[in-house]
């Protein structure tokens, strides 16, 4: 008879399916092709269906959900929800030192972004780990950040004295250096503060201000990388991320960098170059409707002029607001990749 009611128990045991993990997750802005194209269908389809099923997910955006972006990955710290998105410069304000993961113009195209991210890389980790408390699983880029503006310009110099939503930290420190004058407006709100004349010019990336109809408010596209890349990272709740077996950790280490990250940057410059001709007119334009903005391409000149700010001012600024060892580390990794040093006392 305990013969009899083993093998049951055992057959039973063996019948009942194993639960599935489910994780929540939050994604970057709604409207915007990253999402779109790569965190909505990897974390909704492609990780479950890799799993077997051992995973699901319940996937929606910051803006859906009307979280404060300032307090995102505080949220995340906090458990509120176990995998998030967005760009890291949200999250300056609680860490300063991660302002060197996205600075202006030290990457005029993706293959030199990329290297530059994967340089910082185990900077972010330490600092999620140690901020957020949170594992790093993916970086991946926005489009370069570039300047709509709704007055005429021709030049960096143009920009001496008007008033430019920023995209960073770091953008708006630029732009002081500059002479121009950096403005914190949130980017659901821009098209309605160039409309008001609160700015007269807003960095975001060439896709996001199409995407978001910023055409419609502005005339001039200036297609110096002036925000950097704007990379959005992608982390998991500490708590939740050792609750999950080693096999499960490595299952989405593996699936995020091969079917998310990495296709998300292979396709960043030939994105870039379809934005700008959406935006201007000028190419083939894949995306929509061609609409008219005039190009605004930099010159020798313009470069020039913004790596000196860079590497005098913006640079040394943020070594002093991230305090300890971290300019030297920047140094050692990106500096050497993007051949750029920060000059300290």
């Amino acid at each position: 008879m305990k013969k009899i009611l083993l093998t049951l128990t055992l057959s039973t045991a063996i019948a009942v399916p194993a639960i599935a993990e489910e994780l929540s997750v939050v994604g970057s802005w709604s409207s915007l092709p990253l999402h779109k194209e790569y965190e909505a269908p990897f974390w909704g389809e492609t990780l479950p269906a890799a799993s077997g099923g051992k995973l699901t997910t319940s996937v929606t955006t910051h803006n859906q959900m009307g979280l404060n972006v300032g307090e995102f990955f505080r949220l995340l710290e906090a458990g509120v929800f176990d995998v998030g998105m967005t760009v890291g410069d949200y999250a300056v304000s609680d860490a300063p030192e991660l302002e060197g993961l996205d600075v202006p113009l030290i990457a005029m195209d993706a293959g030199k972004a990329q290297m530059a991210v994967e340089a910082a890389r185990p900077m972010v980790e330490e600092i999620f780990k140690n901020r957020f408390n949170s594992e790093v699983l993916a970086i991946a880029p926005y489009p370069p950040q570039v300047v709509f503006c709704n007055k005429e310009v021709s030049n960096l110099d143009d920009l001496k004295g008007v008033r430019v939503r920023a995209s960073g930290r770091m953008t708006a420190k630029f732009l002081e250096a500059l002479g121009a004058e950096g403005v914190n407006v949130s980017f659901s709100e821009v098209p309605g503060a160039l409309q008001k004349g609160v700015v007269d010019c807003a960095v975001t990336g060439a896709g996001s201000g199409y995407s978001a109809g910023w055409w419609e408010v502005t005339t001039h596209l200036l297609t110096i990388p002036l925000g950097g890349w704007d990379p959005v990272v992608t982390a998991m709740n500490m708590d939740k991320w050792n609750s999950l077996d080693a096999d499960t950790q490595a299952l989405i280490k593996k699936e995020v960098a091969e079917q998310f990250e990495a296709p998300a940057w292979s396709t960043a410059q030939g994105a870039l170059e379809n934005d700008i001709a959406c935006l201007t007119g000028t190419g083939e334009c894949k995306s929509g409707d061609k609409r008219a903005m005039t190009l605004v391409e930099a010159t020798d000149e313009d470069i020039a002029k913004a790596r000196n700010i860079l590497e005098a001012t913006v640079l040394p600024e943020w070594a002093e607001r991230a305090g300890g060892d971290w300019a030297q580390r920047w140094n050692d990794s990106v500096g050497k990749v993007v051949d750029v040093t920060i000059k300290t006392n």
